[in-house]
C-alpha cells in the first residue's frame, strides 16, 4: 500500500518535528501576557535603566571575530562522521581528512596573519 516501504518511520519523524515547532509557537501566542504599555517598548539590560540608543555601530572586529570562530565551529563538526566510520573509511579518507585539516589550519593562519583574532 505505501509506495516507500522502509520509510514510515522516517515520515512519522519528519511529521512530529514539523508539528512540534508550530506547537510550541501556538502555545507560546495562547499563553503569553498581553501588555501594551511604554515599559514593554524599552530594552532590558540587566535590570538597570537603559542608557543611549540601542542602534549604535559596533567595531567590525567583533562581527569579524565570530564569523572566523563560526567557520572553524562549522569545519570541525565535519569531523565527526569521519571519525565515527573511520575504521571503515581506509587510508584514502586519513589523506582527505588530513588535507581538509591542513586547509582549517592555512585559513587561520591567513586569519590570523591579517588581524582577525586581535581585539584591541
Amino acid at each position: 500500500m505505501f509506495v516507500l516501504s522502509g520509510y514510515e518511520y522516517f515520515l512519522v519523524f519528519l511529521l512530529i518535528s514539523c508539528l512540534v515547532p508550530v506547537a510550541a509557537l501556538t502555545a507560546s501566542k495562547l499563553l503569553r501576557p498581553v501588555s501594551r504599555g511604554p515599559a514593554r517598548r524599552t530594552t532590558y539590560e540587566s535590570g538597570m535603566e537603559p542608557i543611549g540608543g540601542a542602534w549604535i555601530q559596533f567595531n567590525i572586529r567583533y562581527y569579524m571575530f565570530a564569523l572566523v570562530f563560526v567557520i572553524f565551529d562549522v569545519e570541525t563538526v565535519f569531523l565527526y562522521p569521519w571519525a565515527v566510520a573511520f575504521n571503515q573509511l581506509g587510508l584514502l579518507a586519513f589523506v582527505e581528512a588530513l588535507i581538509f585539516i591542513a586547509i582549517l589550519v592555512v585559513g587561520l593562519v591567513y586569519a590570523w596573519r591579517k588581524g582577525a583574532l586581535e581585539w584591541s
